[in-house]
């Protein structure tokens, strides 16, 4: 299939080579591999590609920290994609109650399962006063 459509394709090698290319220097963070990409991605002469490039040099300083930083925010983004769908699958009515209502039940409903399983009870304040000496 790879070979056809290097064959059949216009521009599909290019775009395969760099792709490969960017994901290598991604993984390798190395900001020297990545200025010579941009080089190369900017006279390809494929719009996509070079319209890409352009938008990268946007924020080049972003850019340079994900290439050569190895930690990553996907988790926090992740958070933040799924409370906006939960707002807007409630739009008009997604006030900080029902947007609580909706997201720590889950939460709670883990607690007493692990609870359940470990055969673990909540404390009542006092045995929790007491078990910290305080009473």
């Amino acid at each position: 299939m790879l070979a056809v459509l290097k064959n059949e394709v216009r521009g599909f090698a290019v775009i395969r080579r760099l792709a490969i290319r960017f994901q290598s220097l991604l993984r390798q963070h190395d900001e020297t591999k990545f200025e010579k990409w941009l080089d190369d991605a900017r006279g390809c002469g494929i719009p996509a590609i070079v319209n890409f490039a352009r938008t990268l040099r946007v924020d080049i300083l972003a850019v340079r920290n994900a290439v050569t930083e190895s930690w990553r925010n996907g988790q926090t983004e992740g958070q933040i994609n799924r409370l906006k769908m939960l707002k807007c699958a409630m739009f008009g009515r997604a006030n900080t109650e029902l947007l609580r209502a909706r997201l720590i039940p889950i939460g709670e409903l883990l607690h007493h399962q692990i609870c359940r399983k470990f055969a673990i009870r909540r404390l009542s304040p006092s045995s929790k006063e007491h078990l910290q000496g305080g009473g």
